[in-house]
């Protein structure tokens, strides 16, 4: 069982009125994924940002209102691509399953 906060990262300290928030879990079997890489890319696929998941399997980003696709990689998985819609005043959140 993963000890993550109940209903994800926190949003403390986040002021998400200004801010368009995707965030989200990459797990496998049920089991949060550490050390896996997410990727943004715009909408023609471009690269944009990467980041490493938590111990917990957490990732977020701060992106531009649109369409954006989460391109997650992990050891001994196929990646996996999440289409996304990033909004200011909301948090788009993602759940990964590799």
């Amino acid at each position: 069982m993963c000890g993550a906060t109940q209903g994800g990262l926190s949003l403390d300290g986040i002021n998400v009125a200004k801010e368009a928030v995707v965030q989200g879990q990459v797990t496998r079997g049920g089991e949060p994924v550490g050390n896996a890489y997410v990727r943004l890319l715009d909408r023609t696929g471009e690269f944009t940002a990467e980041v490493p998941t938590s111990a917990t399997g957490h990732f977020r980003f701060f992106a531009g209102e649109g369409e954006w696709t989460l391109r997650t990689l992990a050891p001994k998985a196929d990646p996996v691509d999440r289409k996304v819609h990033a909004a200011v005043g909301s948090v788009a959140e993602v759940a990964v399953a590799i």
